[in-house]
């Protein structure tokens, strides 16, 4: 006879059991696309064109796809620079900037500051395209245009008004009898900002950087309009041209190699900074 403790047990079991199978068969057809595509980068030239199964190497495996790709454009190490520094400045500026205007928003008192933030936030419905043609003509007369930096900045307006809005919940989520309890200690401003809050608002700060990095690494219209030279184009920028092939012939073994170096570094980032990703999107949330 069957207790009711052995149908606990049991009853658990298939819900564990059950639980896990859903989350294998979801990570399989999430997963699938991405190993193919790093596995058909591997092909010789002569598989590029066969169909997509089996995925993996038939006559073994080979590099000639990202040879291939190395002979677009200046290479696809000049390519991936490019992309590199501009996700990467874009961050640390986003980062900086959206740090200390978030601490601002939340902490301090100043005339119209409800007004100034429903202003920032309400940027996130102009379309980038409609300010497109404006932004070029600034960067024109301040002589940034065809420039990384240039391009590093427009991606830094474009992420700041979602990341001051981050930010400003993160701090709105720390007890303020902390910030107390360390002013009476000594700490003002700054120090109390990097020293005291900063370890707290982490979760915040790397959601940011995510959002961040994830946007401008994959950022394709405006380094295409603002980007005049070939060696300083971006990954997204190569892959176009990568994509439209020459002379009307695409190389898919090139297509393969340069969404597996595309996909990689966000990737990586994201599995680096995964454990603070979702405290940061629930910061502000609950108190």
């Amino acid at each position: 006879m069957i207790t009711v403790k052995q149908r606990r047990a049991r009853r658990g079991f298939l819900n564990n059991s059950s639980y896990h199978a859903i989350g294998i068969v979801t990570i399989f057809f999430f997963f699938a696309p991405i190993a193919v595509t790093f596995l058909a980068s591997f092909r010789n030239g002569a598989e590029t064109g066969l169909p997509p199964l089996p995925p993996w190497p038939v006559n073994g495996i080979s590099l000639d796809a990202y040879h291939s790709l190395d002979s677009f454009g200046s290479g696809i190490l000049q390519h991936t620079m490019n992309s590199l520094l501009v996700s990467l400045g874009t961050v640390l500026i986003t980062v900086v900037v959206s740090l200390l205007a978030g601490y601002g928003f939340s902490r301090y008192r100043f005339p119209l500051k409800q007004v100034f933030f429903v202003l920032i936030i309400a940027t996130l419905m102009i379309p980038f395209q409609s300010i497109l043609t404006p932004l070029f003509i600034i960067l024109a007369r301040l002589g940034l245009n065809n420039s990384l930096f240039g391009l590093t900045l427009v991606y830094v307006t474009l992420q700041l008004p979602f990341s001051v809005f981050m930010m400003r919940n993160a701090f709105d989520a720390v007890p303020k009898e902390i910030e107390e309890a360390a002013r009476i200690d000594g700490a003002r401003d700054l120090k109390l900002l990097f020293r005291v809050l900063l370890p707290l608002v982490l979760p915040g700060v790397a959601t940011v950087a995510i959002f961040a990095f994830l946007n401008a690494w994959n950022e394709f219209l405006a380094a295409l309009v603002l980007l005049s030279s070939n060696e300083k184009f971006t990954l997204p920028v190569l892959m176009m041209a990568v994509r439209a092939g020459r002379l009307g012939a695409v190389n898919w073994g090139a297509v393969q190699a340069g969404v597996a170096v595309m996909t990689l570094p966000c990737i990586v980032v994201f599995l680096l900074l995964q454990r603070y990703y979702m405290r940061g999107l629930m910061a502000g949330a609950v108190k």
